[in-house]
C-alpha cells in the first residue's frame, strides 16, 4: 500500500502518527532553508524618505508583503518587469513552496475521495494549505489573485457538504483560472460541485410549467459575480437566468460529488435575459450562453474592474482608473493579466501607498513573511485566523470577506497579541530567525551601537519609509529588540499599506 499521510494517520496511534508528520517537517523545513528559503545575511532597506519606497509599495500590494530579500530581486528587474513575470505564474519555480503544501493530499482528490475524511480534518488542512501557498510561494502575484477570487466567488465550507467539495472548486475553478480569462473563470464557477450546494443549484429544477425554478444561484451570478448590484438587471432576469440553469446535478454513491446534466429537470423553452435570447431546446448549452450573456455586459466590465482597482488601490478607488480598467476588460474579453497589469501600472496604484488596512488573512501573511518564518502552519497560528474573523472559507454570506477596512478595525487586539508572540518567538508551530534578521538589516546592537539608529532602520524595514520624530518617541518604550519588533508589526506603519 502506498504510504500517504492517511494510511499513517488511520494505521497508526495517534501521537505516533503525528511524531512522523512532525519529523517529516523538519527535514523540509531544513532542506528548503539550505536551498534559499531563509533570510539572507545582509538585507537592502527601503529607499530612505518619508514617502514609501515603490518597490516595497509593489510588494505589500500585488504580494502578501516582502519576504525578506524580495526588496532586491524586484529592484534587480525593475518592478514592471517584476509584475509581467508575476503575471505568468507557471515560469516561476516554485518547488520549495510545494514541498511544504505537498503534505495534504486530499486536497488533490476527487470530492468522492473527500468524503471519506472528517469534517475537522479537512477543514484545518484546507486553511492550513491556503496559508502556507500565500506565505512561501514565490508566484506572490498569483496566490493574492487565487484569494481576490475566492471572496468574488465565495463558498462556505460550513453548508451541506461544501466542506468536501470546496477542494475541487479551490483547485479547478479558482487556482485554475485566477490568472486566466474571466469567462472561463464563471463558467467553470457555474456548474462547479461547490458552488451547486452552496447556492442551491443542485435543487433548480423545471421540470414542468408548475415548478418554480431556485433563483440563488442566478441571483447571485447578476448581483455578485458579473453585473454588480447596480448593474442594470431586473427580477425577471433573475427567473429567466434561473430557468436557464435549470437541469444541473450532483451525482451520489460512487460518483458523489460529481456534476451531471439531467435534461428531464430542465426548462427547454426559449428565454430572455438582459435582451439577449437563449434559443429553446438549448439543454446543457443553455449555461454558456447565459455565461456569454452576463459576461459580455458592459456593467460586468465596470464590476470588475471596480473590485480590482478596490483591492489593489483604495477602498473607494478613482473613477478615472475604473474607467481605463473596465475599457480593457471589454477590449481583451476579460484578459485578467491585462485587466490587473492595467491597474498595477497605473499613477493612482504608485500614488496609493499606506492608505489601505490589512485584513486578518494578509496582516498575519504579511508579518510572517516580514520576519522569515519557519511553519507548516498547525492550528495554534490558524487559531488567530479564526479569532480575528477571517477563517478559510468560512465567510457565511455570498459577497465574500469584505475588502474595506471599516469591517476589520474591531481585530486590533487580536493583531498586537500576534505580532508580539511572533517577535518573542512564542507561536507553537512558528519559529522566527530574529537574530539573524537584526543582523541583516544592520538593527543588531553587535553592529550598531546607537539604539535609535537601530530603532530607525528597523522602521524602514517594516514600514517602508524613514520615521517621523513621533515614531521614534513611541517605540523608545520597547523593552528590548524583541519587544520593539511586536510594537512595529502592531503599528499602523505595518497594519497600512
Amino acid at each position: 500500500m502506498k504510504p500517504t499521510r492517511r494510511n499513517i494517520l488511520s494505521a497508526t496511534a495517534g501521537a505516533a502518527a503525528l511524531a512522523t508528520l512532525a519529523g517529516c517537517e523538519r527535514v523540509v523545513s531544513k532542506a528548503t532553508e539550505r536551498l534559499g528559503q531563509a533570510v539572507p545575511d545582509t538585507l537592502s532597506l527601503p529607499a530612505s524618505g518619508t514617502a514609501i519606497d515603490p518597490a516595497h509599495h509593489l510588494l505589500c500590494r500585488a504580494a502578501y508583503g516582502p519576504w525578506p530579500g524580495d526588496l532586491e530581486r524586484v529592484r534587480a528587474v525593475g518592478e514592471r518587469a517584476w509584475v509581467e513575470q508575476q503575471l505568468q505564474p507557471n515560469s516561476i519555480d516554485d518547488t520549495l513552496c510545494d514541498l511544504r503544501a505537498r503534505a495534504f493530499e486530499e486536497l488533490e482528490e476527487a470530492p468522492a475521495e473527500c468524503y471519506e475524511y472528517d469534517k475537522p480534518v479537512l477543514r484545518e488542512d484546507m486553511s492550513r494549505h491556503t496559508l502556507l501557498r500565500a506565505l512561501y510561494s514565490r508566484r506572490q502575484l498569483y496566490e493574492v489573485m487565487v484569494g481576490f477570487w475566492t471572496d468574488h466567488l465565495n463558498i462556505n465550507i460550513e453548508k451541506g457538504d461544501c466542506i468536501f467539495l470546496k477542494p475541487a472548486d479551490d483547485r479547478l475553478v479558482v487556482r485554475a483560472h485566477a490568472l486566466g480569462n474571466f469567462r472561463e473563470l464563471i463558467r467553470a464557477s457555474a456548474t462547479s460541485p461547490a458552488m451547486l450546494v452552496y447556492l442551491d443549484g443542485n435543487q433548480n429544477r423545471r421540470a414542468t410549467s408548475h415548478d418554480v425554478p431556485n433563483e440563488n444561484y442566478g441571483r447571485e451570478l447578476l448581483e455578485l459575480h458579473t453585473l454588480g448590484v447596480n448593474g442594470g438587471y431586473t427580477q425577471r432576469d433573475v427567473f429567466e437566468a434561473a430557468r436557464a440553469l435549470t437541469g444541473w446535478r450532483l451525482h451520489e454513491g460512487f460518483r458523489q460529488g460529481t456534476v451531471y446534466f439531467d435534461s428531464a429537470r430542465h426548462d427547454p423553452g426559449e428565454k430572455r435575459v438582459l435582451g439577449q435570447v437563449i434559443a429553446a431546446n438549448g439543454d446543457a448549452a443553455d449555461v454558456d450562453r447565459l455565461v456569454d450573456i452576463v459576461c459580455r455586459h458592459p456593467s460586468t466590465a465596470r464590476h470588475i474592474a471596480t473590485k480590482l482597482s478596490r483591492r489593489f488601490v483604495s477602498d473607494d478607488p478613482p473613477a478615472e482608473l475604473v474607467d481605463r480598467t473596465a475599457a480593457v476588460f471589454t477590449k481583451t474579453n476579460g484578459d485578467i493579466p491585462s485587466i490587473v497589469r492595467t491597474v498595477l501600472n497605473s499613477d493612482e496604484f504608485r500614488a496609493s501607498g499606506g492608505t489601505k488596512f490589512k485584513p486578518p488573512f494578509r496582516f498575519v501573511v504579511s508579518a510572517l513573511r516580514a520576519v522569515g518564518a519557519d511553519t507548516h502552519a498547525h492550528a495554534p497560528l490558524i487559531e488567530y485566523l479564526v479569532r480575528m474573523g477571517q477563517g478559510v472559507f468560512q465567510y457565511p454570506t455570498p459577497d465574500g470577506y469584505p475588502d474595506k477596512a471599516s469591517p476589520w478595525l474591531g481585530t486590533l487586539l487580536w493583531r498586537w497579541n500576534l505580532a508580539f508572540a511572533l517577535a518573542s518567538d512564542r507561536v507553537p508551530s512558528v519559529s522566527v530567525p530574529m537574530d539573524k534578521l537584526l543582523h541583516a538589516t544592520g538593527a543588531s546592537a553587535s553592529i550598531t551601537a546607537n539604539a535609535m539608529e537601530r530603532t530607525a532602520r528597523l522602521f524602514r524595514y517594516f514600514a517602508g519609509h524613514d520615521p517621523q520624530p513621533e515614531h521614534l518617541e513611541a517605540l523608545a518604550s520597547a523593552a528590548d529588540d524583541r519587544d520593539l519588533v511586536g510594537l512595529l508589526m502592531a503599528s499602523p506603519g505595518f497594519q497600512r499599506y
